[in-house]
C-alpha cells in the first residue's frame, strides 16, 4: 500500500512525443499528476482523458506537471491520443503490469471486445491517479477496481488550489498501531 509523505514506487516509461519519463527527475514546483487508465478499449478513459488533456494547462498554471498512462502498446496508446486530442498532454505507454501493482493498481483480465468494439488486452490495470510531490512522495492517490466513478479533475484543482493557500500537508500517513 502506498503511504502518504513516503516515497512512491519509481515510474519510468516511453512517452508518445516527450521521450522517457522519468518520475524521479521531474522537476515540477508542485509535483506531477499521473493518471493512470486502462487502454484505448475504454470509452470511459477517452471521456476522462479529453477532460485532462482540457485541464493540463491549468495544472502547469499551479506548478503540476501531468501525463496519462497505461499498459498499452506504442500503436494503442497513440490510437488513444489521436482519439482524445492530445496536444499537450503526456501519454506513457508499455506500463510494466508489476509496477502497475507497485502503485496499488488492480488489474483485470480480458472480456473480449469492448462496447466499442476494440479487444482488451489479455491483462491490464484498472485506473488510479496520484499527485506525486517533486520529492516524489504521495501526496493525494485514488485507485479503482472498476472504470466507473473516478475523481473530477476540476474538483482536484479547486483541493489543489485550497491546499496551496492553506499549505495543507498530505493525509492519510499514520501507520502506527490502532
Amino acid at each position: 500500500m502506498l503511504v502518504p509523505r513516503q516515497k512512491t514506487p519509481d515510474l519510468v516509461i516511453p512517452t508518445l512525443d516527450h521521450g522517457t519519463f522519468d518520475l524521479s527527475v521531474e522537476r515540477n514546483a508542485r509535483g506531477t499528476l499521473v493518471c493512470f487508465y486502462r487502454g484505448l478499449h475504454c470509452p470511459i478513459c477517452a471521456t476522462y482523458l479529453t477532460e485532462l488533456q482540457k485541464r493540463t494547462a491549468d495544472f502547469a498554471a499551479r506548478g503540476v506537471g501531468v501525463i496519462a498512462v497505461s499498459s498499452d502498446t506504442a500503436e494503442r496508446a497513440r490510437g488513444m491520443a489521436e482519439k482524445i486530442g492530445a496536444t499537450t498532454l503526456r501519454v506513457g505507454y508499455d506500463l510494466p503490469l508489476q509496477v502497475a501493482r507497485d502503485w496499488g493498481l488492480y488489474l483485470s483480465t480480458s472480456r473480449g471486445k469492448t462496447s466499442i468494439g476494440i479487444e482488451e488486452p489479455a491483462l491490464f490495470s484498472e485506473p488510479g491517479l496520484f499527485l506525486v510531490s517533486p520529492h516524489q512522495t504521495l501526496y493525494y492517490g485514488s485507485v479503482q477496481t472498476m472504470p466507473f466513478v473516478r475523481p473530477h479533475f476540476a474538483e482536484l484543482l479547486g483541493a489543489l488550489d485550497f491546499a496551496i493557500k492553506a499549505d495543507y500537508p498530505a493525509r492519510g500517513e499514520y501507520t502506527g498501531p490502532v
